[in-house]
């Protein structure tokens, strides 16, 4: 086939076209749930994101952002654009990755030429598999969000396609060069994601395979060096540069006395005369292997070297500056990821070994200008858990002792009976715990952390998926789901018939044709090639099996980890599309015409895989019309008066706001405040400053005392009560008279009394406007609350710090008032204003416990706002995606809190409107049912809208009458299953006939009555 290469090229880049119309046409317009809005923040102001960092992919996303050409909202766009070409670009390399190993079966030796239908062939193989794996669930997902992962999946595609490029010209004169364009590409990845690295094995056995003659021993030996490669890079070269610029840099500055950063100076000046010299010494001993060893270090640095910006720009103090890394030391610790903590991966304990003993950390150091060298300001004494011998083993899977739940779940999943040990119980006597075999951990990884953590999201791309609805083992939930269906029944019960409750737009058949025709693949290049597939199944491997190993996931992870193993997938493309192949192959030996041969299987896979995965994707992954992330946060927002204090908690409602704040300058006179990263000393530094419209924070306790003592104040009970001002002071005060002393010597401040009381300057309430001068009857003398846990760590004493300082001056709001019940248990003095509660003086009259009372007139002004808008989710051209879901069930509860609040005032058109609002914005047709849906109807009623009760009523009653019709089809093992749905069912249903026959409905209670009954009559139920 004369013009193969042209037509390599040419159908690359119409399958990269493709690609790239199809990620552009549905590309979220604004930033999307999770991290993506940190990224986009981070990125257009190049800020300082979370650890370990991707200063690569801010980078490039701020040049992307340019184009936004001062369009604010256009420029998460753009960054948006920029993972959808890294995706595109991935598809393209992809495709010929596809097409070089395909050529490679198809010839068995470099003389031989390609035939025109083994040219077709080849083409086509290229294109399935390339357009199949663009139209795959995890990799579709990642591509149309200014996420990391696309970019990632990138930079692995290009290496793995380098290296079958130098393989073709490993023995011309400048072969070498491609291998140090894959050294260069690994330097960069590290900027983006680490993922990339586990394509080094591969890499490997592909140099390996070519240079030398195969033989046991040289396997093994390829083997170990790849794993030697690995582990240098990952824990040597990555944390390894940084660590000793850290000690270069304590020696120079604190040994000898010299200027902050000296040490770094001249350990950076060090590592290039090395290298420097390194190259000149090899070149001229004409050590060519060497010489390149060298280069490749050289490139990784270069390409690693996009680490700086993060140092830059942590010392310009930039509004988000996670962990700060202003220096070689804190860039250490920012890199290792300290503050997650650590988890055991080949040797550990199990969930629930004794602790007999710690050991001390390394000890963490900051800057003190004043002495001019670095102190220390946690010495970690303490602070490593060591655990009975008897409780650790081998390859731990089950090692979380922090959350009840966990355990729960490792006892499920492993199926535990355990071996009795008996240990002390802390009183004198002993107690027995029941340590897990090792075949109960090996239980646990393979039915959690194999098949539901991996092998699940596997074949969501190549079998189908039930929904998008995130799984936490539910039958009902994010399980892999064919199309087929006798094969889904034996696994999830009858998935013909369905109700409504359980159809799911974002569902999707692939009746398994893209895993069978991977697996064709992978038998055909087996049996052709055992070398090419030992690499492709390595890389399949380690980004797939090797993660999950690495990882060591615990159960309830707080959202879906699919993205993880997009490599793993990328691998399995290309046996799908080295299975066109395979078709090619046994129906060519059965036609005299090879070339129609090669072009009916071509069309036939092209239809049958990627076109139905095209097919059944596209409405689960067009965001094209989504803004629920951005218009959310916008909420969140309008509720807070001007120069107001906002605490957030998790990552949704806090990186949505960075983003809006930070790229769309919206309310930038709120000051949001994340109560999880208040537990840094760095973040509370950051709050003591001033940023864009917004004041510091009011604080008493000066910034030294939160680094340096700051971390955790035990409470030792010395006084009945304490004023918060009295006690933050006495906190404050720095002499051995408000300290107590340990065991070891040391002198630490503590918390006097669990009980508190804060004085309340009416003054300064009424002048501040946080309460009108009309309502100053309602204002309190005192607020009093429990401290419920047995010290305060760094965040608590920083939001006790504020509340006593601020004395009213600024509004004061939280997303979620029970997230500080245990520091600042004052929920009922928290008052609903929009989607946010406000903290003031007045005691809540329609109070609930946890989450506070209402504000009716300020929630009615911000919910019935003419222009508010949810993200356009009420729409038919926007799916509804689970964290969307998540967040609308807060806001819809909000609703009908404002309904009851304008009920008890007796403002019954209100109520209405209100609540018609709320189903026009959340509609049932697209937003799940849950037990609280009666409170619409009954307010309606008691609103005198009793026509649209009535239709509320038979909309529940009808939605839940086909749920315990398929409940009842179900055989008993499925149907045990929904025992907890089926019991809110039969509870909504018997409150709706109450909630009618109150309202004199009778006919329609009768109706539901009788419907009722007949359920109960089927299902065999008392």
């Amino acid at each position: 086939m004369e013009n193969y290469n042209k037509l390599n090229q040419l159908i690359g880049w119409i399958v990269f076209a493709i690609a790239t119309s199809v990620y552009f046409l549905t590309l979220e317009p604004t930033a999307s749930w999770w991290d993506c809005g940190e990224y986009i923040a981070t990125a257009y102001k190049l800020q300082v994101g979370h650890p370990p960092g991707a200063p690569l992919f801010q980078i490039l996303g701020r040049f992307f952002s340019l184009f936004a050409f001062g369009d604010l909202e256009n420029v998460a766009l753009m960054i948006n654009i920029m993972s959808a070409l890294s995706s595109s670009f991935t598809i393209l390399f992809l495709f010929w990755t596809i097409t070089m190993l395909a050529k490679k079966i198809m010839k068995t030796n470099s003389e031989d030429k390609l035939t025109i239908s083994q040219g077709y062939a080849i083409l086509g193989a290229g294109a399935v598999g390339a357009l199949a794996y663009a139209f795959s669930d995890s990799f579709w997902f990642s591509a149309v969000e200014g996420e990391v992962y696309a970019m990632s999946s990138l930079f692995t595609a290009i290496v793995f396609w380098a290296i079958l490029k130098w393989e073709e010209s490993a023995d011309q004169r400048t072969g070498y060069r491609w291998l140090l364009l894959i050294a260069y590409m690994i330097g960069l990845s590290i900027g983006v994601h680490l993922l990339n690295l586990l394509a080094i094995p591969a890499i490997v056995y592909v140099y390996y395979y070519k240079r030398y003659p195969y033989s046991l021993k040289g396997f093994i030996i390829a083997g170990i060096t790849s794993l030697v490669i690995l582990v240098v890079i990952m824990y040597l070269i990555i944390p390894g540069i940084v660590q000793l610029a850290g000690n270069f840099e304590l020696f120079f500055v604190n040994t000898l006395g010299l200027p902050f950063n000296s040490g770094t100076v001249v350990y950076f000046l060090a590592i290039a005369g090395l290298i420097a010299w390194g190259l000149i010494y090899t070149r001229k001993k004409s050590k060519v292997v060497l010489n390149t060893v060298i280069l490749a270090f050289l490139f990784i640095l270069i390409g690693y070297s996009s680490f700086f910006m993060l140092i830059i720009r942590a010392n310009a103090n930039t509004p988000i500056n996670e962990n700060d890394p202003k220096d070689a030391i804190s860039l250490l610790s920012y890199l290792n990821r300290e503050q997650y903590g650590t988890w055991p991966i080949f040797y550990g304990h199990y969930y629930n070994a004794p602790i007999v003993d710690h050991a001390d950390g390394n000890p963490v150091y900051m800057k003190d200008q004043k002495l001019g060298k670095y102190v220390i300001k946690d010495d970690r004494k303490g602070t490593i858990p060591i655990y009975d011998d008897r409780f650790m083993t081998i390859f731990p899977r089950m090692w979380s002792n922090t959350k009840p739940a966990h355990k729960n779940l490792y006892k499920q999943y492993g199926e535990i009976e355990g071996i009795p040990i008996s240990v002390p119980d802390g009183q004198g006597g002993t107690k027995v715990l029941y340590k897990p075999t090792f075949g109960e951990n090996l239980t646990f990884f393979f039915r959690y952390q194999f098949n539901f953590m991996y092998w699940r999201y596997f074949l969501w791309n190549f079998a189908g998926r039930q929904n998008n609805i995130e799984s936490q083992g539910e039958i009902n939930h994010g399980n892999w789901k064919s199309g087929i269906n006798f094969i889904d029944s034996m696994r999830l019960g009858s998935q013909t018939d369905l109700p409504k409750s359980m159809e799911n737009p974002a569902s999707t058949r692939f009746f398994f044709l893209p895993f069978i025709l991977g697996l064709i693949g992978f038998l055909f290049q087996l049996n052709r090639s055992k070398k090419d597939t030992w690499v492709v199944g390595l890389l399949f491997l380690m980004t797939g099996l090797a993660i999950i190993v690495y990882l060591n996931q615990t159960p309830l992870q707080p959202r879906e980890r699919d993205y993880a193993y997009a490599g793993s997938f990328y691998a399995f493309a290309i046996w799908m599309g080295l299975g066109v192949l395979g078709i090619y192959n046994a129906l060519q030996k059965r036609m005299a015409n090879k070339t129609l041969a090669a072009g009916i299987v071509v069309v036939i896979c092209l239809v049958l895989v990627p076109g139905i995965m095209a097919e059944q994707g596209w409405d689960s992954h067009n965001r094209s019309g989504k803004y629920s992330a951005s218009d959310f946060a916008k909420r969140y927002l309008d509720s807070c008066e001007p120069n107001a204090i906002l605490f957030t908690n998790g990552d949704n409602d806090t990186f949505p706001l960075w983003y809006v704040q930070e790229v769309e300058n919206y309310r930038t006179d709120v000051r949001v405040v994340n109560y999880m990263l208040s537990s840094g000393d760095w973040y509370v530094s950051q709050m003591g400053r001033k940023v864009y419209d917004s004041d510091r924070l009011p604080l008493t306790i000066d910034q030294d005392f939160y680094k340096k003592k700051g971390s955790y104040v035990p409470v030792f009970e010395r006084v009945d009560d304490a004023e918060l001002m009295d006690a933050i002071k006495f906190i404050k005060d720095d002499n051995k008279g408000t300290q107590v002393p340990l065991q070891n010597g040391q002198w630490i401040d503590y918390m006097p009394t669990k009980n508190l009381s804060y004085k309340v300057d009416k003054e300064a309430v009424i002048a501040s406007g946080t309460v009108a001068q009309i309502d100053s009857a309602e204002i309190v003398d005192e607020i009093d609350w429990q401290i419920r846990q047995g010290g305060l760590f760094r965040n608590d004493l920083m939001l006790l710090d504020l509340i006593a300082t601020n004395n009213w001056e600024r509004p004061v709001y939280f997303a979620n008032p029970n997230s500080h019940a245990k520091v600042l248990g004052v929920d009922k003095y928290c008052h609903l204003e929009g989607v946010v509660y406000r903290f003031k003086p007045t005691i809540a009259k329609d109070f609930i416990n946890k989450i506070g009372g209402v504000n009716a007139d300020r929630t009615y002004e911000v919910l019935m706002d003419e222009n508010i808008r949810w993200g356009r989710l009420n729409e038919d051209d926007v799916i509804l995606d689970r964290e969307s879901d998540r967040n609308s069930g807060m806001v819809k509860q909000n609703y009908v809190r404002l309904a009851q609040a304008l009920l008890a005032e007796k403002k019954y058109d209100s109520v209405v409107a209100v609540l018609d609002r709320g189903i026009e914005f959340f509609p049932h047709e697209k937003f799940p049912f849950d037990y609280y849906m009666m409170s619409w109807a009954d307010f309606y009623y008691q609103s005198g809208a009793i026509d649209k009760g009535n239709e509320m009523v038979m909309t529940i009653t009808n939605r839940y009458n086909e749920d315990l019709q398929y409940y009842a089809s179900l055989d008993d093992k499925f149907s045990s299953e929904y025992q907890s749905d089926i019991q809110e069912a039969i509870a909504v249903m018997q409150r709706l006939i109450q909630i009618t026959k109150q309202y004199k409905q009778n006919e329609l209670a009768d109706e539901i009555e009788e419907s009722f009954y007949a359920n109960i009559s089927t299902m065999n139920l008392q």
